[in-house]
Parts: structure tokens; C-alpha cells; sequence
């Protein structure tokens, strides 16, 4: 395992642990009842990707070759290429860092025509899909349109010899408000049981909590 696995596992920790005691908190305030099943589809929507650090963006300049380049997205959220320092493209779509990119480069360039394809994909923190608890491989995952339950577990490799999965919950706040959902992550990946499969949404938080039996 990278060195830096532990810190990244930390950070991600440290960012959902807010979110995390407010579950709690809802979850004392049920008085006892467990939490509803989670959707099985989610609902319609226009998803668009939004670039993140970490994020590698090919820039393509139409007729001018020379300008046309591939470069990461820092983790300050910001691009440099040629004839543009410092421009922001955390939080946009593809097209919107086109538009501005062809802005900065009106400067030196008569009409330019941009496209911005992502090839290396993360998105924001607001974006990803976290898993903590007990998951194999306990981990941040960029989200992908349609994805389920089931792509989830497969990249954190299954759960833990200790995870209690059918207590496990997504807590979901993209629907407006924090909402808490149970799954059966034991029935879905032990069992076979393809009915437990849910889809995701961007920002979902899979708890995995530990069985004490």
C-alpha cells in the first residue's frame, strides 16, 4: 500500500465526519425505527460533470495545433496553459471551461474555437461517492451517471469479515435535505440477491457500521 493511503483515508474521514454526526443524531432521534429502504432507481435527471481537482482535461484549439495541449487540474482547482495563466476549472462543465478558455485566448487569438474534453476523472468533493466503514478498501470514488450499489462495492472490494451488511445506510444529501437510507449490502453481495441493488447519487455517503455478533 502508497504511503500516502493513510493520510488520504484520514482526510476523507475528516471531511464526512460532520455529515456523519448529523446521521447519528437523526438516527437517535427515530426512536428506534431503522431507516426506509433506498430507492431502487434514482430519480431522472440532467446530470452534467462538473471538473475537479485532480482532474485531466485535454484542451483543443481548432487550427491552432500549437496551442492545443493536455494538463491536469491542480489541487488549488485552477489550469495553466499556454498563453493562459491561472485560470479557475474546478466546479465547471467542459463546455463552460471552453467558453472561458476561448476568452482568454480572444486576447492573442482571432475566433478561437475550444473544446474541452475530460480524460482523467475525479470531480469535486461535492460530487464523489464515499465509502467508510467496513469495506474492504474503504475509499472516495468519482461518480459516474447510473452508477449502483453494486459498481460501488465492487471497486471497494467487498466488505469486511466484520461488516454488519445489512445495517448498512446511504446517507444522501442531494435530494434537498440529509436523508438516511438502509441497504443490504449482505443480501446483495454474499447472497446474489440483485433486488438489493440501488443506484447512486452524486455526494452519497455508504456507511458500512461493524457487527458486534
Amino acid at each position: 500500500m502508497k504511503k500516502t493511503a493513510p493520510r488520504r483515508l484520514s482526510q476523507i474521514v475528516m471531511r464526512v465526519a460532520p455529515i456523519l454526526t448529523a446521521a447519528v443524531l437523526v438516527g437517535c432521534a427515530s426512536t428506534g425505527t431503522s431507516f426506509p429502504p433506498a430507492p431502487a432507481t434514482a430519480p431522472a435527471s440532467d446530470y452534467t460533470y462538473i471538473i475537479g481537482a485532480g482532474d485531466s482535461v485535454n484542451i483543443i484549439v481548432w487550427r491552432n495545433p500549437e496551442l492545443s495541449t493536455s494538463v491536469p487540474v491542480r489541487p488549488d482547482g485552477k489550469i495553466a496553459t499556454s498563453l493562459v495563466d491561472e485560470l479557475p476549472a474546478q466546479g465547471k462543465t467542459p463546455t463552460q471551461l471552453a467558453r472561458d478558455i476561448e476568452q482568454a485566448l480572444s486576447k492573442y487569438v482571432r475566433d478561437p474555437i475550444v473544446t474541452v474534453l475530460v480524460t482523467g476523472f475525479v470531480g469535486p468533493y461535492s460530487q464523489q461517492i464515499r465509502v467508510v466503514g467496513e469495506a474492504a478498501q474503504p475509499q472516495a470514488l468519482p461518480f459516474k451517471s447510473k452508477m449502483t450499489l453494486l459498481d460501488v462495492m465492487i471497486q471497494v472490494g467487498g466488505l469486511t469479515d466484520f461488516a454488519a451488511g445489512n445495517s448498512a445506510t446511504i446517507l444522501r444529501t442531494s435530494e434537498g435535505a440529509t436523508k438516511q437510507y438502509s441497504v443490504r449490502l449482505t443480501d446483495l453481495i454474499k447472497r446474489g440477491d440483485v433486488s438489493a441493488n440501488v443506484e447512486m447519487l452524486p455526494g452519497d455517503i455508504l456507511i458500512i457500521p461493524q457487527s458486534f455478533f
